[in-house]
């Protein structure tokens, strides 16, 4: 018999995948600023590898009932306008 999943359990997941978007935007705010321009293949391909891997993860969570699809919805959206901030001011600099 499997337990019941516990409020706990259910803040920390959402916590661990608030913190894996927050690396993700890390990662593409230090790519940006000191390896790659955002139209470089290389800068697409991470962009792409992480976005894909953290949907994954929350929808891994979703189906264990950790967090809802709106909260996992909303971490990715979240996300993707914080990236697309970034995207902007890189393009505004150039």
């Amino acid at each position: 018999m499997i337990p019941e999943v516990t409020e706990t359990h259910r803040e920390k997941a959402y916590a661990l995948l608030k913190a894996d978007a927050d690396k993700i935007r890390r990662l593409i705010e230090v790519q940006i600023e000191n390896l790659t321009m955002p139209q470089c293949p290389l800068y697409e391909e991470v962009l792409d590898t992480q976005m894909f891997g953290l949907s994954r993860e929350i929808d891994f969570a979703v189906r264990l009932n950790l967090i809802s699809e709106q909260e996992g919805k909303a971490i990715l959206e979240n996300l993707e306008r914080q990236l697309n901030i970034l995207h902007e001011a890189a393009q505004d600099s150039v």
